[in-house]
């Protein structure tokens, strides 16, 4: 069969957090007949976690082919591609951005344009797309269709008469957004005679047919039988099955070029696929892979200790099962002290690191503990040429041999109406940030740019950022490098004995104020004993902070009913004696609760 490149348009949604991506995604299914009306079935089709659909948000980029006949009475195969709106994962947007022909860039009616549509747009325009301005939410009291025109016109640089209105609830405007996709998205180009040519934009793992990939075919054709190799992987395989989706699997015989599909090839293990990577055939391949491919790289680094540590071996089990679904989840074995066994892992940001740990525990039932969220410092030693990188603070060498360290830095663009500038000033101030631009976009609204370390954003500041503009201000970041700092490990001390799990690498200035907060928190968590206990932070062997827990004391003089001073005195002697004797000897207990309670005190649940 021919195929009619005409009759195909290959699109994505790109929008901010919470703009309606998915409902918009919802409405086209449902048009196409492809699921069940509004309110009969669950929202957000193509968010296939729970935990997606409970914090409104996209982690896994989706697809689905939606059939459709527009006026011209000719039937198109509209491919969409749902997209995360989340800065953790912009390099799978990128992805999926460079596998269409054209993007739907959705504003909130009420909101307007915020941090990541900006940057999004811009992921768009470097890929060459036709972008569509779609506003969004019209329904609500609150819309304001005149500011967001005039800020798609002004900030975003794009023809507001080309602007769409809609409301992805209701359903309003839709008929004309596919119609405006048909018109204005170009169709794919390509060939299916050239050598084969598929961009990787994601993959899952399926219990029963392995690795499932998801890619768009920019040149050549695809069939079951074929041999194919991915290019930047090396690794060859037989393909068993091509398709399409349609919320379902639908095989078909052949992926042409400009098609957007899925291939099941037996492969067994998703470290062989890389999102952003080439599929050729061996019997006629591409001399070059497609631009655009790099190695995602975690940037967060976190601990994992099961609270039981007999669930060891189910922890394993249960990251390795993860990291089936998740080939950005970079896991090693690790072992503390304190709380045993583990594996120390890399995220790609803390949304990232909060999926990670709420999965674990829901769909593994396990109970456990993440130890302070660190990044990748790079430190260089007096004796030696180079640098060693390291992201767990008991690596950190000795101060002494120490020359001078380096943090990595991001570039924070922060979006805000102007009521709240003074606030978000002081609160990038106090995280070290430094302001290297701002941009008035309207009188109500300015945009912040600054540079500041990565370690800082990690604890409590997207928290109040949005408890400080009352919600209003957006934040987006990309990592730009790394910059010389001063670091110190700060050491927790219980009882002299030194926790290594409660450890944390720290700029020197604010070590005294952390170890400070940890103290405090550990007070509160750990139980009274017979004798004092003393609970201190250090640096090398500096003192910083201390906290001490006061011993219980029995009343050993209640049995002298008056009588001699000396014998009350000779008594109390007596039990100082036996409580020096039992703090030699005596193992303070820390409860799994004090270690949570000392990382809530930084990050605080971070709801991203």
């Amino acid at each position: 069969m021919e195929n009619d490149y005409s009759l195909t348009r290959n699109f994505c949604i790109i929008a901010h957090i919470d703009h309606g991506k998915s409902t918009l995604a919802d409405r086209f299914i449902e048009k196409a007949k492809l699921g069940k009306q509004r309110g009969t079935a669950q929202n957000q089709v193509l968010d296939s976690m729970d935990i997606e659909r409970e914090r409104g948000i996209t982690i896994k980029s989706q697809a689905v082919t939606i059939p459709y006949t527009a006026n011209d009475g000719r039937t198109y195969k509209l491919n969409l591609v749902d997209t995360p709106g989340h800065v953790d994962f912009s390099y799978e947007v990128s992805r999926a951005i460079s596998s269409c022909e054209g993007a739907l860039l959705l504003i909130d009616a009420s909101q307007g344009v915020e941090a990541q549509t900006l940057a999004n747009l811009y992921l768009a325009m470097e890929h060459n797309l036709e972008v569509i301005p779609v506003i969004n939410k019209v329904d609500l009291p609150s819309a304001n269709i005149p500011m967001c025109l005039e800020q798609i016109e002004n900030e975003l640089g794009l023809d507001p008469d080309m602007t769409i209105q809609v409301s992805a609830k209701t359903g309003v405007g839709v008929d004309l957004l596919f119609e405006k996709i048909v018109e204005y998205i170009p169709f794919p180009e390509g060939n299916d005679d050239d050598p084969l040519k598929a961009l990787i934009f994601d993959s899952h793992y399926d219990a029963y047919r392995g690795v499932v990939v998801h890619c768009r075919i920019f040149d050549g054709c695809l069939s079951a039988g074929d041999v194919v190799r991915f290019m930047h992987g090396g690794a060859d395989y037989i393909v068993e099955e091509v398709g399409i989706f349609k919320l379902k699997y639908v095989k078909v015989d052949t992926l042409h070029a400009g098609d957007v599909g899925y291939i099941i090839a037996g492969i067994k293990n998703i470290s062989d696929i890389r999102v952003g990577d080439t599929v050729t055939r061996v019997d006629h391949p591409a001399k070059v892979p497609l631009s655009g491919f790099k190695e995602v790289q975690p940037v967060v680094f976190s601990s994992i200790y099961p609270v039981d540590s007999n669930d060891y071996e189910e922890l394993f089990s249960a990251i390795e099962k993860l990291k089936l679904n998740d080939a950005a989840l970079v896991y090693e074995k690790d072992s503390s002290a304190a709380l045993g066994f583990g594996f120390r892992c890399g995220f790609l940001g803390l949304l990232h690191l909060e999926v990670v740990q709420e999965r674990i525990e829901r769909e593994f039932n396990l109970s456990i503990v993440f130890t302070s969220p660190s990044v990748e410092y790079k430190v260089h030693l007096k004796n030696k040429e180079g640098y060693i990188e390291i992201d767990n603070p008991l690596e950190y060498p000795d101060e002494m041999l120490v020359d001078y360290s380096e943090e990595p830095y991001i570039k924070a663009n922060i979006m805000t109406p102007t009521d709240y500038i003074g606030s978000i000033m002081s609160l990038c101030l106090e995280k070290r940030g430094v302001q290297t631009n701002m941009n008035y976009l309207d009188e109500k609204r300015v945009e912040l740019q600054y540079e500041m370390p990565l370690a800082e954003v990690l604890f409590e500041f997207y928290d109040k950022l949005k408890s400080i503009s009352r919600g209003y201000a957006s934040f987006d970041y990309e990592v730009i490098g790394y910059k010389r700092t001063k670091l110190v490990r700060l050491d927790i001390l219980v009882n002299g004995d030194q926790v290594d799990a409660l450890s944390q690498l720290v700029f020197k200035e604010n070590a005294a104020a952390r170890g400070k907060i940890v103290c405090e928190r550990l007070k509160a968590e750990i139980h009274r004993q017979q004798y004092k206990i003393a609970i201190q932070a250090a640096i090398g062997g500096t003192i910083v902070s201390r906290e001490t827990i006061n011993a219980y004391r029995k009343d050993v003089t209640a049995k002298c009913y008056g009588g001699d001073i000396s014998r009350k005195r000779k008594l109390l002697e007596k039990q100082k004696e036996g409580k020096k004797r039992m703090k030699m000897v005596g193992n303070v207990e820390i409860p799994q609760e004090a270690f949570l309670a000392v990382l809530k005190s930084e990050d605080k649940k971070n709801n991203n």
